[in-house]
């Protein structure tokens, strides 16, 4: 018959482990439309300039409508409320504090809104700015020119960034310039053509094809730092390591990097943003564009800056799904090259159960056809009865709790023989 026993302390050991995951993501994924999705939650107003408009985007593993898709991570973009890019542009606060702003500039204040979110997640204190290298506003050595006035979120999902992101695996391809505009559009007007480099010839929306670089957070093993939001390290330029760029946040799956650092932000901008400022009067633009950095005089009546960089005019001039639209686009570029890779820590925690059967236990089994109808065991070999062992095949392990309550089934890959001439011992993971 099968026999209970019961398992000791001394039979039950706890381990934990780690698994890594590589994960890839393709420039593809960023740059298409299919694969990255908008969620447009915010409105200026109403009317015919009303502009709506995301506070980030989230970037699938391929088309996002379909029920397979995956979302890998959020992109989005975020301004620090006393950086020079904010102060330089506000007009003033009102009674109650708001800051005001020019009706040439977009969702500025979400764009504070957005920075100060993940201050306070990952730093514990949302009226804090992030600095690369890493310190707090306290440090003495804190300076201006390391503080993250202008950043970009990636905030990986879950499912890929696991527990924590593995130290020294993150790398990103990035485009640091921008294409070179100065074309004039072939396709308009007389008039209209007189805007130089308008936004069907922009590099707003055009890929370059070269100044590409890659930003990881090599070395970052060796100097290891933890704050509100945990083990936090450096991401630094690949082809000069002591160019600190941003942070990478392990536990949070976060990368908070310096836009003025991962991109020249002098580059002019020419182009067709969203705007509350729309005219309708130039063929091809809705009511609620206007143009950026068209370089010509005409640019002056249509709202806009001849003279626009990326830095700070477009950060302050775009909505956060033009910006996000650009760097997703243009600075990860599109092609089957890696955009972003990491791997992941999974993190496993054990119980192993030893059970054990000494020589003298489990050599029977409780199958009705071990005996025959006289209780005789059936041997073999017909007439040893009386020299032939008792043998079994052990093929499963069930635990039971103290109220012999199945609780699991162990199920062996093989029989097992058994005999009292053999000790064995059946080991069981449990892992969670």
């Amino acid at each position: 018959m099968a026999t209970f026993k019961e398992i000791s302390s001394a039979d039950v050991k706890t381990s934990k482990s780690a698994l890594n995951q590589l994960v890839d993501i393709i420039q593809e994924d960023v740059s298409g439309s299919a694969s990255r999705r908008s969620y447009q939650v915010f409105v200026t107003g109403s009317g015919a300039t009303s502009v709506t408009a995301s506070l980030f985007q989230t970037v699938y593993d391929q088309d996002y409508t379909l029920q397979t898709a995956n979302p890998m991570f959020d992109i989005s973009v975020g301004l620090w409320y006393s950086g020079s890019t904010v102060q330089n542009i506000k007009t003033g606060e009102d009674t109650t504090g708001k800051l005001l702003f020019p009706s040439s500039s977009m969702q500025m204040r979400e764009k504070i809104d957005v920075y100060r979110q993940h201050a306070g997640k990952l730093l514990g204190d949302a009226s804090q700015a992030f600095y690369s290298p890493f310190q707090v506003s306290t440090d003495p050595t804190t300076t201006s020119a390391d503080r993250i006035d202008n950043a970009l979120f990636l905030n990986f999902k879950r499912l890929f960034a696991r527990d924590k992101i593995k130290r020294e695996t993150f790398a990103m391809r990035f485009f640091v310039t921008g294409d070179l505009d100065g074309a004039p559009t072939a396709n308009k007007s007389s008039a209209e053509s007189s805007i130089v480099c308008a936004y069907t010839g922009s590099n707003l929306f055009r890929t370059t094809t070269s100044g590409s670089a890659i930003f990881t957070d090599v070395g970052a093993a060796s100097s290891k730092r933890s704050t509100f939001g945990g083990e936090v390290g450096e991401i630094v330029n690949a082809s000069n390591t002591s160019q600190k760029v941003g942070l990478m946040f392990y536990d949070a799956g976060t990368a908070v990097l310096d836009l003025s650092k991962i991109m020249f932000g002098d580059q002019h901008v020419s182009g067709a943003i969203s705007s509350v400022i729309g005219n309708p009067s130039i063929s091809g633009l809705s009511t609620n564009e206007t143009i950026i950095g068209s370089g010509s005089t005409m640019a002056t009546s249509y709202g806009s800056n001849p003279s626009a960089r990326f830095i700070p005019d477009f950060l302050t001039s775009g909505s956060i799904d033009d910006i996000i639209d650009h760097l997703a686009s243009c600075r990860f570029s599109s092609g089957s090259n890696t955009a972003t890779t990491f791997q992941n820590i999974t993190n496993i925690n054990s119980t192993l159960l030893f059970c054990r059967a000494t020589a003298d236990e489990f050599n029977y089994s409780s199958n009705p056809t071990y005996i025959d109808g006289d209780g005789r065991i059936v041997v073999i070999d017909q007439g040893q009865e009386d020299t032939q062992r008792a043998f079994s095949f052990i093929t499963t392990v069930g635990m039971y709790d103290a109220n012999d309550n199945l609780l699991a089934v162990a199920k062996l890959s093989r029989p097992i023989e058994k005999n009292d001439e053999k000790d064995l011992t059946v080991r069981i993971r449990l892992d969670f």
